[in-house]
């Protein structure tokens, strides 16, 4: 471990191999951090942290802050971070509260400068945050979404995977998988096609994804007969699957289509 003599790192804390605290960090006792990560000057790491492998956590970022939640008593929870994550300045990641008792960030995320992560949020895998981004409570978002910066997502909010929403946007209703999200107030634009092709999905899923999108907010249906048509038009697949059963266990409701089409 690199650890500067100006840090301050409680004796009990679990620190991984190969770790570097730089000057004036503060790490407290009931934290582990696994090995290869960085911890930068100021960067504060507080009672409840858990913190995987090669993560870089930049200054200013404050990690396991007690919940924003006038609910939270004081009972003991935690932030969960996976491996290969970075989070970058000012980033404040606070505890779970007794809803669900920890919150999550999972591996190979970027979570970006100023950002907020809320209380007993649970962010899945290669998921980027932009800049000054404010995720309430309780809110879900799957893998490789994609946050752009300064939104405003509500708590409680689902956001499912391969989605991508526009800077700016205030979201208050769930987001299906593999959306272009965007205007204000937000409608749906169009499927994440750069997203998909990245990831390797192949025309034939991109054009079934497209075709479903266009079953549900172009056909003139309300939901519950879209979702009818989506189950009895199109085979059983991962990706029809993944759309229905997100709409059919959304509580809040889902993004609405835009007005142009």
């Amino acid at each position: 471990m690199n650890q500067s003599p100006l840090a301050v790192v409680h004796p009990e804390a679990k620190i991984g191999e190969n770790v570097t605290i730089d000057p004036f960090a503060v790490i407290e006792k009931d934290v582990v951090i696994g090995d290869n990560c960085h911890i930068y000057s100021h960067a504060v790491i507080l009672d409840g942290a858990r913190i995987g492998n090669n993560c870089f956590i930049f200054p200013g970022a404050v990690i396991a802050g007690i919940p924003q939640d006038l609910k939270f008593k004081g009972e003991k929870t935690f932030v969960e971070i996976g491996d290969n994550t970075t989070i970058r300045e000012c980033v404040t990641i606070n505890r779970g509260t007794a809803s669900k008792g920890k919150t999550v960030v999972g591996s190979d995320c970027l979570i970006m400068a100023y950002s907020h992560i809320a209380h007993d949020c649970v962010l899945k895998d290669h998921i980027i945050v932009g800049n000054a981004s404010q995720i309430a409570g309780e809110v879900q978002i799957d893998d490789f979404a994609i946050v752009s910066g300064g939104s405003l997502v509500h708590q409680f909010t689902r956001i499912s995977k391969h989605v991508m929403i526009q800077g700016g946007s205030r979201i208050g209703k769930d987001i299906p998988p593999y959306t272009l999200i965007g205007r204000d107030p937000i409608v749906y634009c169009g499927i994440n096609i750069v997203g998909l092709r990245r990831r390797g999905f192949t025309n034939q899923q991109v054009f079934l994804i497209q075709d479903i999108y266009r079953t549900l907010y172009t056909r003139g249906l309300n939901n519950t007969e879209a979702l009818k048509a989506i189950e009895t038009e199109y085979e059983p697949s991962e990706e029809r699957d993944l759309i229905l059963n997100f709409i059919k266990t959304s509580d809040r409701g889902i993004v609405r289509g835009s007005i142009d089409e």
